[in-house]
């Protein structure tokens, strides 16, 4: 069984944001609500100051809050690893939403259920990329099996320093981070 996970490699990325774009079209994301979307972010003081453009998603976290906090079990872990939705045992009562530390999810106000990236599991099944992954320009979004010691994620993980957003969550998100710089000194 493959253990999905998704590299956001920064040096590549150029904020085209090509990705929103496809993740909205690809999964009729309504007006005015993100699956993904594209942060800026700037570190230290003047003169010294770094500007990080990153892309955050739903980290498809090993220790899932939104999981555990469901009511209804309407999320839920898949084998695969994924964190993924029924929106038909969805009441929408934000529980998920509130205790997602990453404010990964929001309510689809139109049709009243939860909603998240779920790493285009509809692609994943037609053995496809994410749409954000296939329509990247800069390939800085890479994706892939985990366990796989060949796969691109693998060897992104393997050959480069990486990191996660809120480690200190507990999450163990399987979204992870090249950056483009370190810390500003």
């Amino acid at each position: 069984m493959p253990k999905y996970a998704m590299v956001v490699d920064q040096r590549r990325c150029v904020a085209c944001m090509a990705c929103v774009v496809a993740c909205k079209k690809e999964n009729e994301v309504p007006p005015g609500q993100f699956r993904t979307r594209v942060v800026e972010q700037v570190e230290g003081e003047f003169p010294k100051l770094r500007m990080e453009l990153r892309s955050e998603l739903c980290n498809h976290c090993d220790n899932p809050p939104c999981v555990y906090n469901c009511p209804t079990g309407a999320s839920y872990k898949s084998p695969d690893g994924m964190v993924l939705l029924k929106k038909n045992r969805c009441v929408g009562c934000k529980a998920c939403v509130a205790s997602c530390p990453y404010d990964a999810r929001y309510i689809n106000e139109e049709k009243g259920f939860a909603d998240k990236c779920t790493f285009c599991s509809q692609r994943i099944a037609e053995g496809k990329q994410p749409a954000c992954v296939s329509t990247c320009i800069g390939k800085s979004r890479i994706f892939g099996d985990l366990e796989d010691p060949a796969s691109a994620v693998s060897a992104a993980l393997r050959d480069n320093h990486h990191d996660v957003l809120l480690a200190s969550a507990g999450t163990n998100p399987r979204v992870f981070y090249i950056k483009k710089f370190g810390k500003p000194e």
